[in-house]
């Protein structure tokens, strides 16, 4: 089986987090993807600290035609942006959607009719 791509819909919850990156593991046949896990994970956790627990969110996870990884994550708030934001060394968070742009090749935000996706490209793995 291809890993990718790979698309969940799923609550958002603190207990998918370590859930969503076992998927991931397993769908990729053991291929180191720090990066991949770890902008997937601060996705998640924006949605459980900004919209709440219990959203539900559809992950996917693909290749594109320039062979890079992209991470989607979609929910259903239209009005809650992310933004980009500057922790100070005694913040407790702030530091998700930076770790993102670090990683990241490229990433934004899209509308849809129905709510909005966070989305990242990534090189690819291995």
């Amino acid at each position: 089986m291809s890993p990718l791509p790979i698309a969940v819909d799923l609550l958002a919850v603190p207990k998918a987090v370590p859930e969503v990156r076992r998927t991931l593991r397993e769908r990729c046949g053991g291929v180191d993807s720090p990066d991949l896990l770890l902008c997937v994970s601060e996705l998640l956790t924006n949605v459980i600290v900004h919209l709440g627990e219990g959203t539900p969110v559809t992950l996917r996870v693909s290749g594109t035609r320039t062979g890079r990884v992209r991470v989607e994550l979609s929910d259903p708030e239209l009005c809650a942006w992310p933004a980009l934001r500057t922790a100070s060394g005694g913040d407790e968070s702030g530091r998700g959607l930076a770790l993102v742009d670090a990683l990241a090749l490229r990433w934004g935000v899209e509308q849809g009719p129905y709510g909005k996706t966070v989305w990242c490209e990534l090189r690819a793995p291995g």
